[in-house]
């Protein structure tokens, strides 16, 4: 045995083994899509249960923070919704910059083809739900079956296999935060109330304080907690919908590690080789200090959008996600009247364009940029690759439910809305897994052949 090699106890052997196990586990996309669905469910079955009351009364308990008489006041149902989602928001914002830097939207030719598949994907579930809703209120929800769950279709994917090409979760990936990108501007655009354009004085401050942070070289996420919240509360200020301000701060992550005189290499070599030559005269400060350096350089060897990005993962895919389906998704079936104000064509529309019109959307923009030689076929990917791509994309979830809850103030209207997602991203599921099979068997007939 090496002598340079530390000798741990085995319990904390098998310890380590276990965390390194269950970390593994946690950043599998199906196993979020999995537990995304076990909320929903979960929150369905409470929802028509014996204690419905306590599930409803559960999310209007009203929680408050403030300091002497200054409090905030808000229930439950805000504080997921309005606060706890901005993070899932700021997770798409740094993966929308992460795309644009060095991912398949920096690249005008790469990305045209998914970019003018998604905006079929965004216009011909609308046209479709209002073809079935052309009145109001029901036509409000005409961007509901416009977005695409991220983490579902993804998760969906990857439940088929390695045996998928690459290229078409590449593409997925791109089309989804395109998707994403639509909905944002959607709801700041259609479902923002009349803007207090006094709100924007104070995001201005917040912004102000983010670029002031990242010019004088502060690397450290916790530092940009408070002008966050200062972005967070200006923009619910202004009658935007406040999570809009994870997108904001999100786009505005630096894709490149920190400038230093020293480079984290050398300052990891430069410790290492002074703690060697002091190793018996190192003095308690000095030690720290030497730690801080470490832990500084290990901080920087990453860009701040992939760090925070890593460390916000766990939290939104297994915590904040999870939370908004459970708090969102106990649909009560006794609770809705289908017959009353279009309920049902509310439903049917929401179901008609997300199972059919995305498919139709994106196969058929893609056959016509194709066709009109614009773009090609990404390498590896058929046109039955497309069509699964088409089809997991029916999968909204959570920001159709989201959105779902900006367009409807009825309930009925909006549990029938809620209830067409639910439907539509489980049919869609199911065909795009089909649709997998069925790509996975070419795949593996064409190395066969070759």
């Amino acid at each position: 045995m090496n002598q340079n090699t530390p000798i741990l106890p085995k319990a904390q052997v098998l310890t380590e083994r276990a965390f390194s196990t269950v970390s593994r586990f946690l950043h599998i996309e199906a196993v979020s899509g999995m537990v995304l669905l076990l909320a929903a469910a979960v929150a369905l079955i409470w929802a028509n249960s014996p204690w419905a009351d306590s599930y409803h009364a559960l999310w209007h308990t009203s929680f408050s923070i403030g300091l002497g008489e200054y409090v905030f006041d808000r229930p439950l149902h805000f504080w997921i919704n309005d606060a706890l989602m901005t993070l899932f928001f700021l997770v798409v914002g740094m993966e929308i910059r992460r795309e644009m830097h060095e991912g398949s939207l920096s690249d005008i030719r790469q990305a045209m083809l998914p970019i003018a598949a998604a905006f079929g994907g965004v216009a011909a579930p609308a046209l479709i739900y209002v073809a079935f809703n052309s009145q109001s209120p029901q036509s409000h929800g005409w961007a509901v079956p416009t977005a695409t769950d991220i983490a579902f279709a993804v998760g969906v994917l990857a439940l088929l296999g390695r045996s998928i090409p690459s290229n078409i979760r590449v593409f997925l990936l791109a089309l989804a935060i395109i998707d994403d990108i639509v909905a944002v501007l959607i709801i700041a655009f259609f479902y923002s109330g009349g803007l207090d354009y006094s709100g924007f004085l104070v995001v201005a401050l917040g912004i102000a304080m983010v670029l002031g942070l990242q010019h004088v070289g502060i690397g450290s996420a916790y530092a940009y907690v408070i002008p966050g919240l200062i972005i967070w509360g200006g923009v619910l200020m202004t009658g935007a919908h406040p999570t809009l301000a994870g997108v904001v701060l999100g786009l505005m992550t630096p894709v490149l590690p920190s400038r230093r005189l020293e480079r984290p290499m050398q300052t990891l070599e430069r410790v290492v080789q002074d703690l060697r030559k002091r190793r018996d005269s190192v003095e308690p400060e000095e030690l720290a200090h030497a730690l801080s350096d470490v832990r500084r350089a290990q901080r920087d060897m990453l860009a701040p959008v992939t760090r925070v990005q890593m460390a916000l993962h766990t939290w939104v895919a297994f915590g904040v996600m999870p939370l908004f389906a459970l708090a969102n998704a106990g649909v009560n079936f006794d609770g809705i009247d289908l017959s009353q104000d279009g309920a049902n064509w509310v439903m049917v529309g929401v179901i008609a364009a997300l199972v059919l019109g995305k498919p139709i959307g994106i196969m058929g923009v893609s056959w016509l940029m194709v066709a009109l030689k614009l773009c090609k076929l990404p390498e590896g990917v058929s046109w039955s690759g497309i069509a699964l791509i088409g089809l997991l994309a029916g999968i909204g979830f959570t920001m159709s439910i989201f959105i779902a809850m900006l367009a409807f103030v009825d309930e009925s209207l909006l549990g029938a809305a809620k209830l067409g997602v639910l439907t539509a991203s489980l049919l869609a599921a199911i065909l795009g897994l089909s649709m997998g099979a069925v790509v996975v068997r070419s795949v593996k007939r064409n190395a066969a052949q070759a």
